[in-house]
């Protein structure tokens, strides 16, 4: 990336590594919560304690965002998350893992990503110019892809075979490494001397295309999160694959996003942002319908390649847009009221997940998600359609 600046250099590292060993801990939690537990409804409840954050913390994260030093409060929460998940690390040594014990640890992990997170994103604008957001994004998309999804969950699974507490500590030395090479970052303070909550939300609330996309993206992260929450329970008791196979399945996952991050920027010069948002989201409503009909592993894995390709397009092309549009001193307020409404939906729709495959079968959440997007877009196009037009260069 000799054509990007060399401190976002940095962050993509960084990104790279955090996003790896996250990517191991991704499969190895609902492995090990299923060691524990076969009720689905308890391992949706891990699920959603992950999510959990997104919903009670992530306005007081923008606010924190806009007024801190960036730098640090991005190395100072990779070095906590270390320390949460060498403690967990040690108790599953000690064999002293239940359900609660793991629904506390995923609420911790998920409340320094609510910092995390913000703060990254924020600081990007920062370090690109501005007609160089999509390549980046989409690079911090592959980066995240490649480490969540596809080389992350298949070393997970393979290192929990041999050794149940191994990804665990391999994902607490994931975090040390990337806090390491945030801590070398220049320093960058928020825009903000005073950053009020509500600054953000009432900027988004006069905004429809940010108001929209936030509704929208809320309904989504809650449909996926119904269907996946018990994906690990799908694979191991409806197909009747091993450990390591749900792994392999969610880097089948993570092939998808990688090629959408690589080729967004050509994709959107090519068809325009509008189209490349409506036909993301019309492929992943039919994709999530479909997933819960899948007869065999390489029926699901193709779905869910499809679902990562699309999702990565959704999730560049709205970032790009919202930090162009977002003023600077308002980007970690706005980034956070955003994610309340996209992300708080999530636990939610983990628990509404497992409730609906304890109750009619673990096939039964993909269909009802895809259904539930399909209905969301089709009210959401009146407004999406004239205001993206609006917002986005032609």
């Amino acid at each position: 990336m000799p054509d990007l600046p060399r401190a976002y250099r940095r962050l993509w590292w960084a990104t790279g590594i955090d996003s790896l060993g996250n990517g191991v801990f991704a499969a190895a939690l609902p492995l090990l919560a299923a060691t524990v537990t076969r009720d689905p409804r308890a391992v949706a409840l891990v699920s959603a304690a992950t999510y959990l954050p997104w919903l009670l913390l992530v306005l007081i994260a923008g606010s924190v965002v806009d007024r801190v030093d960036l730098t640090t409060l991005m190395w100072r929460t990779q070095a906590l998350q270390a320390l949460i998940v060498g403690v967990l690390t040690a108790l599953v040594v000690a064999g002293a893992i239940s359900v609660p014990v793991l629904v506390l640890l995923a609420f911790a992990l998920g409340a320094c990503d609510v910092f995390y997170d913000n703060a990254a994103q924020t600081t990007l604008p920062d370090l690109v110019p501005e007609d160089r957001l999509h390549q980046a994004n989409g690079r911090q998309q592959v980066a995240t892809t490649v480490g969540r999804q596809f080389l992350g969950p298949p070393l997970g699974s393979l290192f929990f075979a041999l050794a149940l507490a191994l990804p665990f500590a391999v994902d607490a030395a994931s975090f040390v490494i990337a806090a390491t090479l945030l801590a070398r970052l220049p320093g960058r303070r928020g825009h903000a001397e005073s950053a009020k909550v509500l600054d953000g939300l009432r900027w988004l609330r006069k905004h429809r295309l940010f108001r929209t996309l936030a509704l929208l993206l809320g309904v989504n992260t809650f449909c996926g999160q119904l269907g996946n929450a018990t994906l690990v329970l799908f694979v191991t008791d409806v197909l009747h694959l091993g450990a390591g196979v749900f792994g392999l399945l969610l880097a089948g996952a993570a092939l998808g996003g990688i090629a959408g991050g690589l080729v967004i920027a050509r994709l959107v010069a090519r068809i325009g942002d509008l189209r490349a948002l409506l036909v993301s989201l019309a492929v992943n409503a039919v994709v999530f319908a479909g997933m819960g009909f899948s007869p065999n592993v390489a029926v699901l894995g193709g779905l869910l390649a499809v679902s990562g390709f699309v999702t990565t397009t959704w999730n560049v092309v709205t970032v790009s847009v919202r930090q162009r549009a977002v003023p600077a001193s308002l980007l970690g307020r706005v980034n956070s009221v955003y994610r309340l409404l996209g992300w708080g939906l999530m636990p939610l729709g983990a628990l509404a997940g497992g409730l609906l495959a304890h109750r009619f079968g673990l096939r039964v959440p993909y269909p009802v998600a895809g259904v539930v997007r399909g209905l969301a877009l089709l009210a959401a196009l009146p407004v999406l359609i004239p205001a993206m037009r609006d917002a986005t260069p032609r």
